[in-house]
């Protein structure tokens, strides 16, 4: 009835290399041989990203408390008021 899906088109001088998602192994090896490397990859970076995010996190406390007293009502427009 034709060719199959992942046979459409032949395309000469082009290969194809592919692997089945189920024959590759993505963590093979990392609870034995990946935990010291992770740490020894995050103890590297650490000081690197430490000071962004904690920069961040401060820009944004500091800009939700300014938006929240922006956005409150003062007492004193309304104090003769009856």
């Amino acid at each position: 009835m034709g060719k199959k899906f992942g046979n459409l088109a032949y395309i000469s001088g082009i290969t194809y290399f592919r692997i089945s998602p189920y024959e590759q192994r993505a963590f093979a090896g990392m609870i034995k041989d990946g935990v010291p490397n992770m740490i020894r990859r995050i103890n590297a970076s650490i000081l690197r990203s430490t000071p962004f995010f904690l920069m961040t996190y401060l820009v944004m406390e500091w800009a939700n408390e300014e938006y929240h007293s922006l956005h409150r009502k003062n007492p004193k427009d309304y104090e003769n008021d009856t």
